[in-house]
């Protein structure tokens, strides 16, 4: 019975700590050791440093269900050869409801500030670019979710799902997210930008599209020592008879006069009379040549004045990186499967968010640390790749057999693994916002499922295209 008992409290410690053998050192222990009193005091099966591996898991998993957890658990007590756990997740996930928002929001902050480390080298001048970009996620549709973050309003009651505003601010650099906010899909992006105004530090560089356009964050920005590079929009480009100074081809030194107060803005009427008259601005003109590029020509805006210091082709190149942003995105959503959320509640639909975002930030520092090994430039290393080697190298890091020399090899082994296949560099390679697999011809719900009614003939209908 002693031996028994020993063998369970070991399957207790390190069931779910294979995540952990790679994970471990980017995570602050003293934020997984059990409360002091409270629901998650206790050493049991789904223990806070147990159940928080097993939630980084689940985001990780392709399958990404709670039975996978469980499935986990079972086959690592069969190697052990001791009494598999029940196959209900009941435990499971009223353990992860135990799991406090703020620790994970602190875990998350550590993972940012680990990535914030890495020297900024590449950027522009050696400055810290920070570029911001929003995007979108649906959840399961329960009342609860949909009071939170309603569905379309073109959509009606049981036709459609919540859905969620994200916008995040991002290192150009390492991919690291550095910090976010959510809100419903009503809500814009820049009231989104000014609550994480904190994430930006004296000499940043904020790059942003034409969303972030605005004379109001500009100057904001400007004021914390922070320089802006966006794309106009919302304003006529200012002609060179008008312009201040003429710093060369198609690049201007222009002034811009503060817009007449709203009543509907974000801000308040103090806050836009403490705002100056007018902002000296550059406005460059870049014209694509690259044949196939949806925009033949556009503008960027930027507090950057010093023509020499910031060339009108850097200027030019560091705006063409932005699209990075949108492979950050890409890698979350997609290649993690955050696009669509599982979780029934707002509370642990913000756990399961946090827990992507934490994930995400863990396998970057991975691939920095691999690069380095390597002599590589993180921007060569694919993220699906690394992502891939994580998930086929998991389930053996803590096999039972395994030797401490033995997964310090694998660990090893899996760097190599990571860096192998650098991703082929494509300059100037299109890449057209199209879906080319046809959708089924199913027809879309457009009324709830007890009203709906099917077109008899299938073949003759034909679903919208996206």
């Amino acid at each position: 019975m002693q031996k028994v008992a020993d063998e369970i409290e070991l399957l207790k410690q390190k069931s779910f700590k294979q995540t952990g053998e790679m994970f471990g050192k980017f995570i602050p222990e003293k934020e997984l050791r059990p409360e002091e009193s409270g629901s998650m005091s206790r050493i049991r099966l789904f223990s806070k440093e147990n159940t928080f591996w097993a939630f980084l898991s689940q985001v990780i998993c392709p399958d990404g269900g709670c039975k996978e957890v469980v499935r986990k658990l079972q086959a690592y007590a069969s190697v052990r050869g001791v009494k598999m756990p029940s196959s209900s997740t009941s435990s499971y996930c009223t353990a992860r409801k135990k799991l406090e928002e703020r620790t994970l929001q602190t875990i998350f902050r550590h993972t940012s500030d680990e990535l914030e480390r890495i020297p900024e080298e590449g950027a522009l001048n050696g400055r810290r670019v920070v570029v911001v970009d929003g995007t979108g996620a649906s959840m399961p549709d329960t009342p609860a979710n949909q009071e939170e973050w309603p569905q379309s309003s073109s959509q009606k009651p049981g036709c459609g799902f919540p859905t969620i505003r994200i916008c995040g601010c991002f290192s150009l650099q390492t991919g690291g997210l550095l910090s976010y906010e959510i809100a419903s899909k009503k809500s814009h992006e820049l009231p989104l930008l000014r609550k994480q105004a904190d994430t930006f530090q004296e000499d940043d560089i904020f790059l942003g599209d034409k969303g972030f356009c605005s004379f109001y964050d500009v100057s904001w920005m400007r004021d914390k020592g922070v320089d802006s590079v966006v794309t106009l929009a919302r304003r006529k480009p200012v002609t060179a008879s008008k312009a201040v100074k003429i710093l060369g081809d198609n690049d201007l030194l222009i002034k811009w006069k503060k817009p007449a107060y709203q009543k509907k803005c974000a801000y308040s009427r103090e806050e836009w009379e403490n705002l100056p008259e007018e902002l000296l601005l550059r406005q460059i003109k870049v014209v694509v040549a690259v044949p196939g590029f949806r925009v033949k020509e556009f503008y960027i805006v930027t507090t950057l004045l010093d023509e020499q210091e910031y060339t009108a082709d850097d200027l030019a190149e560091l705006y063409l990186r932005r699209w990075d942003v949108e492979l950050f995105f890409r890698d979350i959503k997609t290649t993690m499967g955050m696009d669509i959320l599982r979780c029934l509640s707002p509370d642990m639909v913000r756990k399961e968010i946090l827990m992507h975002f934490i994930a995400y930030n863990c396998i970057r520092r991975l691939m920095y640390e691999a690069a380095e090994e390597a002599s590589l430039k993180v921007r060569e290393i694919s993220f699906k790749g690394a992502l891939q080697a994580l998930r086929s190298w998991e389930p053996h890091l803590n096999h039972a057999s395994a030797r401490k020399k033995e997964r310090f090899k694998m660990i090893s082994d899996l760097y190599e693994s990571i860096t192998n296949n650098s991703l082929l560099q494509r300059p100037n390679r299109r890449e057209p916002r199209c879906v080319k697999r046809r959708p089924k011809p199913y027809q879309l719900l457009t009324c709830p499922r007890h009203e709906m009614e099917e077109i008899p003939h299938r073949s003759k209908y034909r679903a919208k295209t996206a």
